[in-house]
């Protein structure tokens, strides 16, 4: 089972405004690699204060950081032919849209699915699937809001999910969720 977990975070409300991204990348149902980069957002050196409050992440932590135009051919790499998973998925795939707009960047084909919709598969009675909750059901302690800590426990979720679902390749999760897959 491949698959790469995503997260942004935001400076703000403009979809266009990653000032975080982080990947985990997923090899044969297991975790190989966990990624991020703070990135100068289109907005600098502006960051809402509400968005500052959620991750912490400020205009002076990202002023000599790369713009998504810079890192993108190295994610697009690492993302190439992949699923990828995100945690309120609707939100990160609109970023990584807004990003790829701004930028004048192709929009490529790819799949992505929402861990959410994947826990609620799992897990039939939990009262919230958020992602600190989820994470609080299974003893996994992260930096919530800090995007690589995010997207890593969006991957471990997700695994568990598949391992309580009997999923263990590619083909059975485009069975399973395949109403549920969306395309960039």
């Amino acid at each position: 089972m491949d698959f790469i977990a995503l997260d942004f975070e935001t400076a703000t409300h403009e979809k266009n405004s990653a000032c975080e991204l982080g990947i985990c990348i997923v090899e044969n149902g297991q975790i190989k690699e966990t990624r991020s980069w703070l990135i100068k957002p289109p907005s600098f050196p502006y960051f809402n204060h509400h968005n500052i409050a959620v991750h912490g992440i400020t205009s002076e932590d990202v002023q000599h950081s790369p713009t998504f135009a810079d890192v993108w051919y190295e994610i697009e790499n690492l993302m190439y032919g992949n699923l990828m998973i995100a945690h309120n998925a609707a939100f990160d795939a609109n970023v990584l849209r807004g990003c790829l707009e701004h930028y004048g960047f192709f929009k490529p084909n790819i799949n992505y699915l929402c861990s959410i919709g994947v826990a609620k598969k799992a897990w039939k009675d939990l009262k919230s699937y958020g992602l600190k909750n989820l994470a609080e059901q299974h003893q996994i302690k992260f930096n919530h809001h800090r995007a690589d800590a995010d997207a890593e426990v969006c991957a471990k979720i997700s695994l568990l999910s598949f391992e309580r679902l009997m999923i263990t390749r590619n083909e059975e999760i485009k069975d399973v969720f395949s109403k549920r897959i969306k395309i960039l």
